[in-house]
């Protein structure tokens, strides 16, 4: 780590040189304006006005890549905060159907994603997503929220054997997916920029990893609602072969994992270590549920069991994904002052 020695210029001020290499990577020259920003235990983030800006561009060469290979180069441009993403091939050469139709596909994934221009050799895209539009804190709400309208829905056809209801939760995880890929566009450009920090709901970038790992946790537990809309789908009469008292079990035990998996977020979003102990504690209710649910089972086919194994499987799953959100919680309320701990 490079130090620098403050000066004093007048009877009240203090300065110190900017290092020659820094100025020189970010064109930052005599008279330009840089930007100060005042984070947490007294730190100081000098920032250029390239920093600022959001109009971000970057150019996908299209010529040696295959049409997947498009739209995940596209994704992640995407996720890294670009505003304008082309693609093109070089000049004479023809954008061909494979990649047009990766593009369209790319751009009905993303949240805010539309085509700009379009030329034989060229596709513009450009992102309408304002930062300052979202906070992070709602966004996970709604991927919790989004995730276990899923679940709910996916349990309820189970039970009454309703394959348009399992149809409509697999619907949802488009939304989901789109919601989760938002959070990862703000969490980056938020590291980059630290003054889209505050735009999106946060005092300073300490939290951001931790959000990360929530936003993929929540994404999972999506998946896993997906797993159980995909099993009444696939399954004959869409419903598990078991009576209704077993049913009954597995609802109330979707309820308790809603029911952590809220807590689980909301001890994130508060930074409320109460709420991330009840987490924990409600977990280990249920920790068992899915062993108790199995031993309890009548003598049945192998399919059939595998079946119900695999909907307690995803349950648990999801709650085990909520107990973690309440880790990465305790973490970020435990590094404030309050009634647990005091930092000096």
């Amino acid at each position: 780590m490079e130090t620098r020695k403050v000066q004093r210029l007048g009877p009240s001020t203090l300065a110190m040189t900017l290092p020659a290499e820094w100025a020189k990577a970010q064109n930052v020259e005599k008279g330009d304006e840089v930007s100060l920003r005042i984070g947490g235990k007294g730190t100081l983030t000098v920032m250029p006005e390239s920093v600022q800006q959001e109009e971000s561009e970057a150019i996908i060469h299209a010529d040696e890549l295959e049409a997947d290979a498009v739209e995940r180069a596209i994704l992640a441009q995407y996720v890294l905060g670009r505003r304008v993403i082309q693609v093109e091939v070089e000049e004479g050469g023809t954008l061909d159907s494979q990649t047009i139709n990766a593009v369209y596909n790319a751009e009905t994934q993303l949240m805010g994603l539309g085509v700009i221009e379009e030329t034989p050799e060229r596709i513009a895209i450009r992102c309408s997503v304002d930062p300052e539009d979202f906070t992070l804190d709602n966004l996970l709400e709604r991927l919790e929220s989004t995730g276990s309208t899923m679940r709910n829905e996916a349990v309820k056809a189970l039970a009454h054997g309703n394959p348009d209801l399992a149809q409509r939760a697999l619907n949802r995880e488009r939304q989901a997916n789109k919601i989760f890929v938002l959070l990862l566009r703000l969490i980056f450009t938020a590291y980059q920029n630290p003054n889209l920090a505050r735009a999106v709901g946060l005092d300073s970038g300490f939290p951001l990893i931790g959000y990360r790992s929530i936003a993929k946790n929540l994404e999972l537990t999506a998946d896993n609602a997906e797993d159980i809309a995909e099993i009444v789908l696939e399954t004959e009469g869409h419903t598990l072969n078991v009576d209704d008292a077993t049913m009954r079990r597995i609802r109330e035990f979707t309820d308790s994992v809603n029911e952590v998996t809220e807590k689980g977020v909301r001890s994130a979003v508060d930074r409320d270590y109460d709420t991330a102990i009840e987490t924990r504690r409600l977990f280990r209710e249920i920790e068992d549920r899915q062993r108790d649910i199995l031993m309890d089972l009548p003598e049945m086919s192998n399919e059939d069991l595998l079946r119900v194994r695999e909907v307690l499987v995803s349950l648990q799953q999801t709650a085990q994904y909520a107990v973690r959100n309440a880790e990465i919680a305790t973490n970020l309320a435990l590094n404030e002052d309050s009634e647990y701990v005091t930092i000096s």
